[in-house]
């Protein structure tokens, strides 16, 4: 029902908008906290971690208690942390509050995507799921023009903003959500690491996960260093590279709101092989162009694709096992934060020590190509994941 897919889309959007919003925020929360450079970037890298760790643990705890429950918990805290960070009255305690913002949006995320097949039938679940991925890419562009003009009152009312919107989300969820408990069989082994267990003995989910980490470093890898590339390439000051990167939250956007329909035209898998092959050609033919608006077309282009594909590859995966959801919507985010991480470790060895932008362009392409081949040597889509529907690919 649209109900349902109107709530997920805000809820990812105000999760994505979080992520974003303390990048413009930096420079004053160094200076009101009298932060040095070289440990200022901890204001972001203590959500990213808080989201990253906890999501191991949040992904399996919550296929073994009421999805509601835990969408609805995690989302309060969600609410009440960042609404916090408004309050921070030094580095630290900005700190702390943005960890636990991180640990919140762990319990939550993962749930909205465990959450669409349950509430959502067959085709219904493919848009809804296209949909909450829109909102991460609306945030994506809208994240730091929100966080700036909050911010033009005070450095707090953005925090207050967030928290005060997620709030009225979480009222909202509470009103909508049916309870989705679980369906535990007699005997069936519910520990943490016993919920991962028919991941690690799937040929199917192991070639899935291997392949969404690749498509991440990937991405991950040409993301980290586009802003250095295009500040030495064409001189571009940190304003004008904000510019560019809005087209990628959009051309994300746009990507996303036509997953469904890419999906009914090509089915899943043809339309993820098409918009691997598409991304890929792209990086290689991206550090070779020397006008900034013919790079910033390729970029809308590769990230419209990738906004085609990310939708239809999480549906995938959370069908490997409807019985676990959460612990593979929990799984998959773990994995992205690391591939990104891993990717900006790459991003600078390549771009220093192999030829710049050009190698790290031709690597991102070959992580991309071995994404896609491992996607369809381990049969991750199967006959077609649109016709098909939600079977248990680690249950054979």
């Amino acid at each position: 029902m649209r109900k349902y897919s109107v709530l997920f889309f805000l809820i990812m959007f105000m999760i994505g908008t979080d992520t974003f919003l303390i990048s413009p925020l930096l420079p004053t929360l160094q200076a009101e906290f009298g932060v040095p450079t070289g440990i200022a970037g901890w204001m972001l890298g203590a959500y990213t971690l808080g989201s990253a760790v906890f999501a191991l643990i949040a992904g399996p705890l919550s296929d073994g208690w009421n999805r509601r429950t835990v969408l609805l918990g995690g989302l309060l805290g969600f609410s009440v942390s960042t609404a916090l960070c408004g309050f921070a009255w030094d580095f630290w305690s900005m700190c702390l509050f943005r960890l636990l913002a991180g640990v919140s949006a762990a319990f939550t995320a993962p749930q909205v995507w465990a959450s669409i097949p349950a509430v959502l039938p067959g085709p219904r679940a493919a848009k809804a799921m296209g949909l909450a991925y829109a909102g991460l890419a609306a945030s994506q562009a809208l994240g730091v023009p929100i966080g700036s003009g909050l911010a033009a009152a005070h450095w707090s009312v953005p925090f207050w903003s967030v928290g005060a919107v997620s709030l009225l989300l979480a009222i909202g969820a509470y009103a909508m959500l049916p309870d989705m408990k679980p369906s535990l069989r007699a005997g069936e082994r519910t520990s943490i690491l016993g919920r991962y267990v028919p991941l690690a003995t799937s040929g199917k989910a192991r070639s899935g996960f291997f392949a969404y980490l690749l498509l991440h470093l990937g991405g991950g890898t040409a993301f980290a260093f586009v802003g250095k590339w295009m500040a030495d390439r064409f001189e571009l000051p940190v304003g004008q590279i904000g510019v560019v990167m809005v087209f990628l939250g959009l051309g994300n956007l746009l990507g996303s709101t036509v997953s469904a329909y890419a999906a009914r035209k090509l089915g899943n898998k043809g339309a993820v092989a098409a918009g691997m092959t598409f991304v890929a050609a792209l990086y290689a033919i991206l550090p070779h162009l020397t006008a900034l608006p013919a790079v910033t077309a390729v970029y809308l282009a590769i990230f419209a694709a990738l906004g085609v594909v990310f939708p239809l590859v999480m549906g995938a995966l959370t069908s490997l096992n409807a019985s676990i959801r959460g612990t593979i919507s929990s799984l998959a985010n773990s994995t992205m934060n690391a591939a990104n991480t891993l990717g900006a470790w790459l991003a600078g060895l390549l771009y220093v020590q192999l030829g710049g932008y050009v190698s790290i362009g031709l690597f991102a392409a070959v992580c991309i190509v071995l994404s896609l081949v491992t996607f369809r040597l381990g049969g991750v889509f199967g006959r077609d994941a649109a016709r098909s529907g939600p079977q248990s690919a680690t249950q054979h």
